[in-house]
């Protein structure tokens, strides 16, 4: 089964801010509130919505996370995906790699207070977890925290597409069908789920140059968790991150301005304090 939050619980967030998250998801004013915690990898989304989950439960309410990593697409999805549009799709993360459908139908129930089988992802497997293994909500919940590594970004410009960001897109996207293809998806497929959330915190790391070590970090606790279970090598992680660049960046420049609340971390995940 896919492993929980990999930060240490004493390198948590402080409870005044995960107490802040809960309250103002809380007066959100709908029906069950949504709320969505962006971050590129490796900056502590699945820590700071398993805290706030936690102190949901302390305060006597029933809440949730799902992660956007949760939808992906099939392993045979992705293949036909390969073969029909370009071969990088094979390759799970970027926009365009999901099952939205499954994702709104989720979502829908969880708002309409119906019993719902939460997807889960197993990434050393790179597959589905089976959905007679998803773990089940009967009861109404409260509160849904949904956490992702580009949730609510907006998509680039056509001409930003052109020129190659790193050497995967120079070498495997030398035409520029994949990037174009991703970003097509994110400006029309995504929008939709982004507007299911009601609250939008961002984690906002100094710049992308930490993503590559904070991915190393989940990677090596991800294999410490299951050593039975083989996992990428440094270099594989290294050309894996190339996939996330390009949107990654794209949050760094977008979300500041859209999230209703950006939480400044500095290259150690620290909360940096305000200035």
């Amino acid at each position: 089964m896919p492993a929980t939050a990999y930060m240490p619980r004493s390198k948590g967030f402080p409870d005044a801010l995960v107490a802040q998250a809960l309250d103002e998801a809380l007066a959100a004013g709908t029906g069950v509130p949504v709320l969505a915690i962006s971050g590129l990898q490796g900056s502590g989304k699945s820590t700071l919505a398993a805290q706030v989950v936690a102190l949901a439960g302390q305060r006597g309410l029933r809440a949730a996370t799902l992660s956007i990593d949760d939808f992906y697409l099939t392993r045979a999805q992705r293949q036909r995906l390969a073969r029909q549009v370009h071969p990088l799709l094979l390759t799970r993360g970027p926009p365009g790699t999901h099952d939205l459908p499954l994702a709104h139908a989720t979502l829908a129930a969880i708002a309409a207070r119906q019993p719902v089988a939460l997807p889960r992802f197993d990434k050393l497997a790179d597959e589905r977890v089976a959905p007679a293994d998803w773990p089940r909500v009967d009861a109404a919940l409260d509160l849904l925290v949904f956490e992702g590594w580009f949730l609510g970004t907006p998509a680039q410009a056509e001409d930003a597409l052109e020129p190659p960001l790193n050497a995967l897109e120079r070498d495997a996207d030398a035409d520029g069908r994949w990037r174009r293809w991703c970003n097509q998806a994110l400006a029309e497929d995504y929008p939709a789920l982004w507007q299911r959330c009601d609250r939008l915190w961002f984690l906002q790391p100094p710049d992308f140059a930490v993503v590559p070590r904070w991915r190393w970090q989940q990677e090596q606790h991800l294999q410490a968790a299951q050593p039975e279970r083989s996992s990428m090598s440094r270099a594989q992680l290294e050309r894996f991150v190339q996939y996330y660049e390009r949107v990654s960046r794209q949050a760094l420049r977008t979300l500041p301005a859209l999230a209703d609340r950006v939480i400044a971390l500095d290259d150690q995940r620290q909360v940096r304090p305000l200035s």
